[in-house]
């Protein structure tokens, strides 16, 4: 079952590390609406043949939209898409957004799980991300969420800041349990290219801390999820059995998805999809029925290596005999010296990584790549 995408390029501040397509000007946002809807229609025919299993509006801030417009989406795609009756439809919100009247118009449209950027606990950290949001709303916009009886919800929360500890980092994880939170996405900071954040390292403003520091904040999280009883079922993402994230889970698997929007990207199988990550651009594009996209036909060594990087990142890791190329013959002096270190494991005819593994995900599945020379 395919995935549809959705992507919601407004908010109200910009964080220090995103690099995300986004703008903090609002006064365009009814043109951004109207044209995606646009472009929705426009690219119906897309997903004709296949039922789609998950919506996902992310962004951006899709929160700030009125709810009005995220159910005119949803309307939309209702009337343009074979949609499984019992679908995932996935909101990203932020605390500031979450009001008892949101939560209530966003669970009648048919919304399943929300997705809520907290980040943090704690109102310096905030401060120094650039979130809009308190630190008190967070705390009660997951009380709210909690009580609102959505199918699932889960929470993002950023580690290895500069300067945290693990007793800091433990204490937002108590923060979050607490509330008997079914899923969790946690990221590790990174400093992005011309991100706020890459300014201030720079310049030496901020410092970051030490790799073992990250790492130990990474084992001490997978600790006190396993303790709690979710799984860890991807990198950075830990759920209670049921709510794991079928839309994200697509992605890992290589399933076809529409991305619709600025900066959206699309995947059919065999060809992958960008939109322009400009709003005047799109607008203009989608009003005069101009060219606001590119796209390119992955070769069969893109398709090996797409489907190791994100196999491996989960638990199920990679089915070795769906690998176009068999990258395993071809670097096995790499795989043997990874399964030698107890990091990479090959088992029933699929390649997965170990717990200690799990802190080179990307340099291991680098190390594997192959090109379209190797046979």
């Amino acid at each position: 079952m395919a995935g549809l995408y959705i992507h919601v390029p407004f908010c109200r501040k910009a964080c220090t590390y995103c690099d995300f397509h986004f703008s903090t000007n609002l006064r365009s946002t009814d043109q951004l609406v109207e044209a995606i809807r646009k472009e929705l229609h426009d690219r119906a025919e897309e997903l004709a043949k296949t039922t789609v299993g998950t919506i996902y509006f992310g962004g951006g801030t899709p929160s700030l939209l009125q709810p009005t417009a995220i159910a005119g989406f949803l309307d939309d795609a209702r009337k343009q898409f074979t949609i499984q009756p019992n679908a995932e439809i996935t909101l990203e919100a932020n605390p500031d957004d979450i009001t008892p009247e949101n939560l209530a118009a966003w669970k009648a449209m048919g919304i399943t799980r929300l997705s809520l950027g907290t980040q943090s606990f704690r109102e310096d950290r905030l401060r120094f991300m650039g979130r809009a949001h308190t630190a008190q709303q967070a705390l009660k916009s997951i009380e709210l969420i909690a009580k609102a009886g959505f199918e699932s919800w889960t929470i993002d929360l950023i580690y290895g800041l500069p300067g945290m500890t693990i007793a800091e980092w433990d204490e937002q994880l108590n923060t979050a349990l607490e509330f008997g939170m079914p899923h969790l996405s946690a990221y590790c900071l990174t400093v992005e290219a011309k991100t706020a954040l890459a300014h201030q390292v720079k310049k030496g403003a901020v410092q970051m801390p030490e790799d073992d520091d990250q790492s130990a904040q990474f084992d001490h999280l997978i600790e006190r999820m396993e303790k709690a009883g979710l799984v860890h079922y991807e990198i950075s993402n830990f759920g209670l059995p049921g709510h794991f994230s079928r839309h994200n889970n697509s992605y890992w698997e290589g399933v076809p998805y529409l991305g619709i929007g600025p900066a959206a990207h699309s995947f059919n199988g065999t060809h992958r999809r960008w939109n322009v990550a400009n709003n005047a651009a799109y607008v203009k594009a989608i009003s005069n029925g101009g060219s606001y996209w590119t796209s390119e036909e992955l070769t069969r060594a893109q398709r090996t290596n797409e489907r190791l990087m994100t196999g491996l990142r989960t638990m199920k890791g990679v089915d070795i005999s769906m690998l176009e190329i068999d990258a395993l013959a071809i670097n096995s002096s790499a795989v043997n010296s990874y399964v030698s270190k107890g990091q990479l494991v090959v088992s029933n005819g699929r390649l997965v990584l170990s717990r200690a593994g799990r802190h080179f995900a990307d340099r291991i599945a680098s190390d594997l790549f192959v090109t379209d020379h190797d046979r």
